[in-house]
């Protein structure tokens, strides 16, 4: 019994000995090394096409990549405006290469003072509300509001009407709440990631509805 076991032992420790050297690996399917180089690349389909890149150059290939696409708007355009646009677009580019974002703009209310006969007038008023540590700076950049002096804008008209309040009660006699720019609603027409060939049919479009035309995205 003895010698059966040891007889065992033996040819199992000769079959662990020949599958580690190998030289069972297309017996019993299972290979001593593992799958390892260059044996798996010898068992690929044409592994010449095989190539390894490092890190480097798979960001420097996504980085092309990404450059090659660009992002392209017209507008903004009333609600109005954008639909004729759209309408040239549709007749002219791939269906949904491009996006309407709309933007709500809300009204500006102003707390004003003026209009002021000329710049000395506005200049003594704010001498008078230096004196009396009332904020305030001059309309600039508005001809229909010039020479005048702003105390104040503000989004809604509740908030103004606070302000004007707070200001009446310092002494502030003359100022009041004016709507300074209405509420709007723009629509920007944006192709978002072009490559060469769409972005050259978006630059050749030639329409009085598109305006000014395409450009790149976020351009003022």
């Amino acid at each position: 019994m003895l010698r059966a076991f040891v007889l065992v032992l033996l040819l199992a420790n000769l079959a662990f000995y020949a599958w580690t050297q190998g030289w069972l690996d297309n017996v019993i399917g299972v290979r001593a090394t593992g799958d390892r180089e260059p044996e798996r690349l010898e068992r690929q389909l044409r592994p010449e096409l095989v190539k390894v890149l490092t890190p480097q150059a798979v960001a420097a290939a996504a980085s092309a990549a990404a450059e090659r696409l660009v992002c392209l708007e017209a507008g903004p355009f009333s609600a109005v405006e954008a639909s004729a646009a759209e309408a040239t677009l549709a007749a002219a580019l791939p269906a949904g290469s491009w996006a309407n974002l709309k933007t709500d703009t809300p009204a500006t209310w102003l707390v004003y003072m003026g209009k002021y006969a000329n710049r000395d007038a506005q200049q003594k008023k704010e001498e008078e509300l230096a004196r009396a540590n009332v904020p305030f700076e001059a309309v600039k950049g508005v001809p229909e509001l010039e020479p005048g002096i702003s105390l104040g804008r503000f989004d809604d008209r509740a908030a103004a009407d606070a302000a004007l309040l707070w200001l009446t009660q310092r002494g502030v006699r003359s100022a009041k709440v004016i709507e300074f720019r209405k509420a709007s609603v723009n629509h920007m027409l944006r192709v978002d990631r072009a490559d060469a060939e769409l972005a050259a049919k978006v630059a050749g479009l030639k329409a009085d509805v598109l305006g000014q035309g395409f450009g790149p995205c976020g351009k003022p």
